[in-house]
């Protein structure tokens, strides 16, 4: 019998595992901005959901998306390594997309670096369009492609 990863809403005491990815995973080779304290806050924030998807007591992915009155922004995601390319990724960014929905968000938004074309394919998969080129977004070092999905068919990307 296959047990998939549960996903929830994430628990103040996984900030720092939350914290830790985000260093291994995303800001490797940057200044680490997504410590303990901004997960916190974020989990603690009214307009934003932290989610955490959980195999057993381990945290093997997590996203964190803010939302506004027509904009959604999926500020930080990752998949830990083990559990990618088995549709895990795609079930946590669904999840975290039900609220917008319900809520009449018109689209959601996210950067990858440029130089993560696993990630930036990832997107694409997902039905998100690349925007634009955000030069140097990335601490001055690296840059991001800036992605947008219409979660209502009939708006059009804005720039």
């Amino acid at each position: 019998m296959l047990i998939l990863p549960v996903i929830r809403l994430a628990a103040a005491s996984d900030a720092a595992p939350i914290a830790d990815m985000s260093r291994s995973y995303i800001e490797q080779g940057l200044g680490w901005s997504w410590r303990q304290e901004r997960v916190l806050n974020s989990i603690r924030h009214p307009a934003t959901n932290v989610a955490v998807a959980t195999d057993g007591s381990e945290i093997v992915g997590f996203g964190i998306m803010q939302y506004r009155d027509d904009t959604a922004h999926l500020a930080l995601f990752a998949i830990q390594p083990s559990h990618r390319n088995r549709g895990l990724g795609s079930r946590l960014v669904r999840w975290l997309e039900k609220p917008a929905l319900v809520a009449g968000v018109e689209r959601v938004r996210v950067e990858a670096r440029a130089d993560n074309q696993p990630a930036l394919r990832f997107y694409r998969r997902l039905g998100f369009l690349p925007l634009q080129t955000v030069p140097g977004y990335y601490g001055g070092i690296v840059d991001a492609v800036r992605l947008e999905k219409q979660l209502n068919p009939s708006a059009r990307p804005t720039p």
